[in-house]
């Protein structure tokens, strides 16, 4: 007896029913945050965000906490993320990350993009205090910070950048940073500062004319009726590589150089304690 068997489908062999996309997904996130004055409390006025970006709210006093988190766990070629922030009239937001934000290797060579834009209006202070951006080799990374701030408002900003993992001995051999920071006061310049670097990293921060070797930076402009009278006392937490110095009676700029990130911290933690009150989010002690 002849039976006649349903036709069978071959599946695809498994090297082929799994072959990797040609293309990874990227990642997409957005916050978008305003605070307002109530009473002797600043509060959310409003919030949206999307993607891989989340803010949590700690409990605080009288200032807004705000801690970024970037769910992808890092930013890699072709990533896409933003942040929009503003302190209304009288109001204090304060704006920092969970942990290190890091820049891993662009398998494309596409560029990842951060952009910030932060507005801080008539009596109103707002602390940008973002933990280390840390740079891994064959990263490709274009970041953009922007604030606009009133005549009277007050801003303290810090920006710590780590090339490579110096405690795995991570050499940045072949990467690319491009980094932007403009502050404008009441429609008008304030502080520019742009960094550039491709290709060997290490060897060009290796020269006495960029960085005498170090493997860390950070940039910090505090802008403040008392930043006068903060100068020495800031001076006198830095090491020879680093110096602070007035744009104006009310603004201070710094730079530190630094072998590493653990150095780094050692003088800009006290720094920033005291121009920020003792009110550094708790997540830089971590």
């Amino acid at each position: 007896m002849f039976c006649r068997s349903k036709p069978i489908t071959l599946q695809p062999p498994i090297s082929q029913a799994f072959q990797p996309l040609a293309r990874q997904p990227r990642a997409r996130g957005q916050i978008a945050l305003s605070a307002k004055r109530l009473g002797r409390r600043s509060v959310i006025d409003g919030l949206r965000q999307a993607g891989a970006m989340k803010a949590l709210f700690p409990r605080a006093e009288e200032m807004l906490q705000a801690i970024c988190i970037n769910t992808a766990g890092g930013v890699t070629g072709g990533d896409r993320l933003s942040l929009a922030a503003e302190a209304g009239p009288g109001a204090a937001l304060g704006l920092t990350t969970q942990a290190a934000e890091r820049a891993y290797r662009s398998r494309d060579g596409d560029f990842g993009t951060v952009d910030s834009t932060l507005k801080v209006a008539e009596g109103a202070m707002l602390h940008w205090l973002p933990q280390e951006l840390i740079l891994y080799d064959g990263c490709a990374l274009r970041r953009r910070l922007t604030v606009d701030l009133a005549a009277d408002a007050r801003l303290l900003m810090v920006e710590p950048v780590v090339f490579g993992r110096a405690a795995m001995g991570e050499r940045l051999t072949d990467a690319r940073f491009h980094d932007r920071i403009e502050l404008r006061r009441d429609g008008r310049p304030l502080y520019h500062d742009a960094v550039r670097l491709e290709g060997d990293i290490s060897r060009q921060l290796a020269r006495p004319s960029i960085a005498g070797g170090a493997g860390a930076m950070a940039a910090l402009v505090y802008v403040a009726p008392d930043a006068e009278r903060h100068l020495e006392a800031v001076r006198a937490y830095l090491p020879e590589t680093g110096g602070a110095s007035l744009l104006a009676p009310d603004v201070l700029v710094l730079r530190l150089l630094a072998p590493d990130s653990h150095i780094l911290r050692q003088h800009l933690l006290p720094v920033l304690d005291r121009l920020s009150g003792d009110t550094l989010p708790v997540s830089w002690r971590l």
